[in-house]
């Protein structure tokens, strides 16, 4: 349903990017139906001095990587720009660890005057799902377009302001943990979405000059 609704739009010259793990399979059923290229976003939380879960930052795989800063947080914790610069130095390895993982050396797809089509498979307050978008406006695309199958009425609110256009089809007004929404919900593994990826990729590639939708 999801991949009908994003079809739907048209989107000229798209390209459709997963937040790992979750989103990869439900991007790669968008990816089918409009026959685009399938890749990853790759973002590493970097959080607050004594609450890892509040994000002073986050780091958005790239070439070269893009910094976003919570700068709410980041004044409300009074962090100096060298005290900032070791918490992002901390978070890196582990970025580049799930990069080697996913992509080995080859560099993400270029985004450059395409249509974004970012997925996920929920969002409870979209904050991940914020800093890529964010992120990936510094790399020049053409339109970019959030693809949910369920999120919380805060979240499509908040991820409004950020994409040009956002696809949600459900949003329930008492959100409660994302797996209550769906009647299965595997936890995916680092091999299943590398199988994922590369059986997105030879498909492309076979179809390569086919129409959207007919790959």
């Amino acid at each position: 349903m999801l991949a009908a609704e994003v079809v739907a739009l048209a989107p000229r010259e798209p390209v459709v990017l997963a937040l790992p793990r979750g989103g990869v399979p439900v991007a790669d059923e968008v990816a089918r139906a409009l026959g685009a290229r399938l890749d990853l976003v790759i973002v590493r939380k970097v959080g607050a001095p004594g609450n890892r879960e509040l994000a002073v930052a986050a780091i958005v795989d790239g070439n070269p990587p893009d910094v976003v800063l919570n700068r709410e947080i980041v004044e409300a914790y009074n962090l100096q720009e060298e005290e900032l610069a070791g918490l992002i130095a901390q978070e890196r390895p582990e970025l580049e660890r799930r990069r080697a993982a996913y992509l080995g050396t080859r560099q993400p797809v270029s985004v450059r005057g395409k249509t974004v089509i970012l997925v996920d498979d929920g969002a409870a307050t979209g904050t991940t799902m914020k800093v890529a978008v964010r992120a990936l406006r510094r790399r020049s695309p053409a339109e970019i377009i959030v693809a949910l199958p369920v999120a919380s009425q805060e979240a499509v609110m908040e991820l409004s302001h950020e994409a040009d256009r956002v696809v949600c089809l459900s949003q329930p007004p008492h959100f409660r943990a994302l797996g209550y929404h769906y009647r299965e919900f595997h936890q995916l593994d680092d091999a299943e979405v590398l199988d994922l990826l590369a059986k997105a990729a030879s498909r492309h590639r076979k179809g390569r000059g086919a129409a959207p939708g007919q790959t």
